[in-house]
């Protein structure tokens, strides 16, 4: 998500962007996959997509996973919300658009890899904090969403000047640092991915890995984590 919600309702109406260069970017597909690649697009229609990674990103639109990671056609299964975030497992009536990529993916496409990707100035999470501090913006559904963030920053994000370090940092100065936040978000979602039975499973025989990555956008580096609880560290 890009920019937290104002809190004076809606922003003002502007002229509509033109998106022609849209459509002209989909004919550079056409003409880069279908025209010089065209064996891979067949096999991918004949055969099914068969993506090793399962990617759970946000929705903003700064931090494409695709672009950002350089996949092609077939190789990722992305799933984009508010921040990026993985409700923990709770089967009901309700809709889980989340839950329900995120189990075909698991079960039925047998990907190797799930990654959560988070992002650096990320307006859902500040949107998140700012609904802890008793600021929930005037939206219909962005609130509550977020608000999923919230246990996992208190979590994973101690306040160091602490003795034994291990007290929750006070949310005024969290606010002043919301990228601790952004990655202790990250590992909440990789928390509430190991409370899905059949992701659980597949991780504990082996098969299945879980990965947090954040990308900081001011620099272009990715912290990363290969093990829920384990905190992100610079790879690039």
């Amino acid at each position: 998500m890009t920019d937290q919600p104002s809190g004076g309702g809606d922003a003002p109406h502007h002229a509509c962007r033109d998106i022609g260069h849209l459509v002209e970017g989909v004919r550079r597909f056409k003409s880069r996959f279908y025209a010089e690649a065209p064996a891979l697009m067949r096999r991918l229609v004949a055969e099914g997509q068969e993506p090793a990674t399962l990617m759970i990103s946000c929705s903003d639109s700064r931090v494409d996973p695709a672009i950002l990671s350089g996949a092609g056609p077939g190789e990722l299964f992305v799933v984009r919300n508010v921040a990026n975030l993985v409700p923990p497992y709770a089967p009901d009536q309700g809709l889980h658009g989340t839950g329900a990529a995120i189990e075909y993916a698991v079960r039925d496409l047998k990907v190797d890899h799930i990654v959560v990707l988070g992002h650096a100035h990320c307006g859902g999470i500040r949107a998140m904090l700012a609904t802890a501090g008793g600021d929930r913006p005037p939206r219909d559904f962005i609130g509550p969403w977020v608000e999923t963030a919230l246990a996992a920053s208190r979590l994973h994000v101690a306040d160091p000047t602490a003795e034994d370090g291990r007290r929750e940092m006070p949310l005024d100065r969290l606010k002043e640092v919301p990228f601790l936040a952004e990655r202790a978000s990250v590992l909440g979602s990789l928390d509430s991915l190991m409370t899905y039975p059949w992701v659980r499973e597949r991780v504990e025989a082996g098969t299945l890995v879980l990965h947090g990555w954040w990308f900081d956008l001011d620099t272009g580096d990715l912290w990363a984590t290969d093990a829920p609880g384990q905190p992100l560290m610079p790879v690039t």
